[in-house]
């Protein structure tokens, strides 16, 4: 092994938190190396482009705050210094206009993520940033050096701080394995077992409706667990029920499935019309239609949501129009698992923050995190890449207030 490399800052690994971290260390002047173990950057970034590259929410700053659960309070002061509004004007430095969809998300106006990366890129390597590729980070020698396994060999850098954006531990083939996790827990430092977050759920499906509806849509439905509520789209899968709205609620759900075996979902098949409005609906003369007709003229249900009523409520659904507009709004779906890691859009679980000080880890000085590492969740909606960059900012700044 040739002599380590000497520079003020390395940051291990090349997705949003450690390149915005790279962006800001640059930017005041330090040298900095990034090192990812992949071919490429960005991957699990390019992987949310393709949902159109949702950067962030336009909502009320405290409202969006706590869609962090118990993290917001961790969490606010990195969100206030990096703030929704930031993102967007950065975005917006990059050459890449924004704007904001009727849900309140925000999205570049070329609903994909290659020419930010591009652009982003770009800007790094003009700074001057070491971009190191297919370099595995493997821990430290006995000198105290970083070490990486590279296709040349083994390499050694030996920075003035050190900044960890390993990721979680979903979409491991896109580099976010955890496999950093025994590493910093053999040093001290605790870290919180991973847990799937923003995933889909096992539902009993009977046959029948398995494999006529497996892959449908359920449009503009509420949903409701324990008090809490979202709106907006779901997916009826051939294993359960997945999509946004159910996302917005995974982390209430998987914990209820982790302590009893099952959590019970209400679903609100017509959520923008009244239980008075609906009766009124279905009080009409239905004259010689089946039940099925009748549901998709007057209650305007499709035919997916008319086999999701019968697996909630039966095959034989109320008569009465009072009662059926009453199963129509309130539809029970028992769910019975998460699906793992492998299926998650995000993880729960990491390191935790009572092993740090500030973004520090108490068991490494000078080494500093930020980013899906950290045990926090949120729903999607454009807080996970909020987070991660504002994570990112935070580490360096802090990185750089400890260099100087």
């Amino acid at each position: 092994m040739t002599d380590p490399q000497v520079l003020d800052v390395a940051v291990i690994g090349g997705g949003p938190a450690g390149l915005m971290a790279a962006e800001a260390l640059s930017g005041a002047g330090l040298s900095v190396a990034v090192f990812e173990r992949m071919p490429t950057l960005g991957r699990k970034f390019l992987m949310a482009g393709r949902g159109g590259l949702n950067l962030t929410h336009s909502e009320d700053f405290e409202r969006f705050v706590g869609r962090y659960g118990g993290a917001s309070e961790r969490l606010r002061p990195m969100l206030q210094a990096f703030t929704p509004a930031d993102l967007t004007a950065w975005a917006q430095g990059l050459g890449q206009a924004t704007f904001v969809g009727t849900s309140g998300r925000v999205f570049p106006k070329a609903l994909k993520a290659s020419p930010l990366l591009r652009a982003w890129i770009a800007r790094l390597e003009e700074r001057g940033v070491g971009l190191n590729l297919r370099s595995t980070w493997t821990g430290w020698n006995t000198a105290g050096d970083l070490t990486f396994d590279t296709p040349d060999g083994p390499r050694a850098v030996r920075p003035r701080a050190t900044i960890l954006a390993l990721g979680g531990a979903s979409w491991a083939r896109l580099g976010s394995d955890g496999a950093w996790a025994p590493r910093l827990a053999a040093r001290g430092a605790a870290v919180a077992p991973f847990r799937p977050a923003n995933v889909g759920f096992t539902v009993a499906w009977t046959e029948m409706f398995r494999e006529r509806f497996a892959g449908s849509p359920l449009k503009n439905i509420a949903l409701s667990f324990e008090g809490a509520g979202s709106r907006g789209d779901a997916l009826a899968a051939g294993y359960g029920l997945e999509g946004g709205a159910v996302y917005a609620l995974s982390a209430a759900l998987r914990d209820a499935i982790e302590a009893r075996g099952s959590a019970r979902l209400e679903i609100d098949l017509r959520p923008d019309v009244s239980l008075g409005q609906l009766t009124a609906r279905l009080s009409r003369p239905r004259g010689g239609q089946s039940l099925s007709s009748w549901l998709r003229k007057a209650a305007h249900l499709s035919p997916v949501e008319i086999g999701l009523l019968r697996e909630a409520h039966g095959v034989a659904l109320p008569v009465a129009p009072d009662a059926l507009a009453a199963a129509i709004k309130a539809a029970p779906i028992v769910l019975t698992g998460a699906q793992g890691l492998e299926r998650a859009i995000s993880c729960a679980g990491g390191l935790s923050f009572e092993a740090l000080d500030g973004l520090e880890l108490k068991a490494a000085p000078g080494v500093f995190v930020a980013g899906e590492m950290l045990d926090w969740e949120a729903p999607t909606g454009g807080y996970l890449l909020q987070a991660c960059f504002a994570t990112g900012v935070a580490a360096a700044r802090a990185a750089i207030a400890k260099l100087s």
